[in-house]
């Protein structure tokens, strides 16, 4: 399978694990030896000023840590997105158009004019070598490209429901399923 690095794993309607359900995952990287990406849609309410002192002034709508998956949640990972024009910036890596991770040890000052903002999540999700293609082949995901505000929309709980919407047809009634179908 080539690369997925970029692109947006949705979880289906049959993917009942409650650390993935109703889910958007961003890959930032997938390779032979696995893939790693990062939940966009699961706001925590606990400020980045108070984990990150001065990277809050730069964290988008809302100003909140993200819950980026179950794997090492005390971990944190870091997302931008570029300004128009700017090809690079010291402590930033592309991961796909003008998305990219920063160095959370850097200066947030240094970069604050090369970035449009950014969003911080606690943990990761992770596979390893072919788990998350199985999990595709099972029907567990989705797979959809990526529009450059996704990872940074100030409506999170809606992010699930927008990115089957516009993708019409069939995936587009999909965002109306309920939580619960037994209740329906």
């Amino acid at each position: 399978m080539e690369s997925l690095t970029g692109r947006l794993l949705v979880a289906t309607p049959a993917l009942r694990d409650p650390n993935f359900e109703r889910t958007v995952v961003l890959l930032v990287a997938h390779e032979e030896g696995g893939a790693l990406g990062v939940v966009l849609n699961r706001a925590t309410e606990v400020p980045v000023a108070e984990v990150l002192g001065p990277w809050g002034s730069l964290a988008g709508e809302p100003p909140v840590v993200f819950e980026g998956g179950p794997v090492q949640p005390e971990a944190a990972i870091c997302l931008a997105r570029a300004r128009p024009g700017v090809e690079e910036l010291t402590g930033f890596s592309r991961v796909s158009g003008a998305v990219g991770t920063v160095d959370l040890s850097g200066d947030p000052d240094a970069l604050r004019d090369g970035l449009l903002g950014v969003r911080v999540f606690a943990g990761y999700a992770g596979w390893s070598p072919g788990q998350v293609e199985a999990e595709i082949e099972a029907g567990s995901w989705f797979v959809f490209d990526a529009l450059p505000g996704d990872a940074f929309t100030s409506r999170p709980d809606d992010l699930w429901s927008m990115v089957l919407q516009r993708q019409g047809g069939l995936l587009a009634a999909v965002a109306h399923f309920p939580p619960d179908p037994t209740l329906n």
